[in-house]
């Protein structure tokens, strides 16, 4: 969860004040084809929910009341997300979510209190978006050899990885919005033939970046329990037995939680059951009772 830019002078803020701030929940809400990560925008609430959709896969969604932006280009998911975030200070005018790139932004797509009604935007999918991004690189000098005038295809995915990297920490630092970026989920094997799982993204910059960026990383999946009939629900903490990529700097949430996005963010927001010092266990397991044991 993140605060707003600030270019103002050096202040110090205080516990109480920190404690007041109202801000978003940024996370990754992932799963293999078909398990019905889009259709969670049923669980929330549609007068304050923007739906990005670069995916055309709305007919899981077809009769969702809420809004909806499309996007079939890289152009437009990054002026989508500076307008979103708003300026940051930090890039120079000639920079992509400068002040003067915001200006130009809003200009286009209007004022940005439009996005006052939203509380949550809703990203379909950052597989899409990456793939998107990586054709608007193949186009760019950056792309083409100097010496051969060929195309460069290591300079179009280092252009990738910069370009969904800004994009990325850009929404990441949208003052007091949850943004859900969706992601597809792969399952392959290893050189062992071990199963693992790993976000479908194009190029390894961003998916090796992304789990440092965000606030949580859910994976909804299919659960079969040796007894009794097979359910989906959220897997959301590093640490399963599942193996599925994971998440949470709430501190709020089990392993396992029931599939329904909107419940999820009440309970991120919610109290903590414990004090931190409580909740975390910083002591190494007893190996001489585990040596007895064996």
């Amino acid at each position: 969860m993140s605060a707003a830019f600030s270019s103002g002078p050096l202040q110090i803020i205080t516990a109480d004040e920190r404690l007041k701030e109202r801000r978003g929940i940024k996370g990754v809400l992932t799963g293999t084809s078909g398990i019905g990560k889009t259709s969670q925008l049923w669980t929330l609430d549609p007068d304050k929910t923007l739906f990005l959709n670069l995916e055309a896969g709305e007919l899981a969604v077809q009769g969702w009341p809420g809004d909806e932006i499309r996007i079939r280009d890289w152009d437009r998911a990054r002026d989508l997300a500076c307008w979103i975030g708003g300026p940051n200070p930090a890039m120079r005018d000639d920079q992509s979510y400068s002040r003067a790139d915001y200006a130009r932004v809003c200009n286009a797509f209007g004022p940005p209190n439009v996005l006052a009604k939203y509380d949550t935007i809703f990203v379909d999918s950052i597989t899409v978006a990456s793939r998107l991004c990586l054709q608007w690189a193949k186009g760019q000098p950056q792309a083409t050899s100097d010496r051969s005038g060929k195309a460069d295809m290591r300079g179009a995915y280092g252009l990738l990885g910069q370009e969904m990297i800004g994009w990325l920490t850009h929404l990441q630092h949208t003052p007091d919005k949850n943004v859900w970026l969706v992601g597809l989920l792969d399952k392959r094997l290893d050189d062992f033939n071990r199963p693992f799982f790993s976000l479908q993204i194009e190029g390894s910059k961003t998916g090796l970046e992304l789990p440092g960026i965000v606030d949580e990383i859910v994976t909804l999946a299919d659960i079969r329990p040796a007894e009794g009939a097979p359910y989906r629900a959220f897997i959301c903490t590093t640490l399963n037995e599942f193996g599925f990529p994971a998440k949470d700097r709430s501190g709020r949430l089990t392993t396992i939680e029931p599939a329904h996005l909107g419940r999820l963010m009440d309970k991120i927001r919610g109290p903590l059951s414990a004090p931190p010092a409580n909740r975390l266990d910083f002591e190494l397991p007893d190996t001489n009772t585990a040596q007895a044991g064996a």
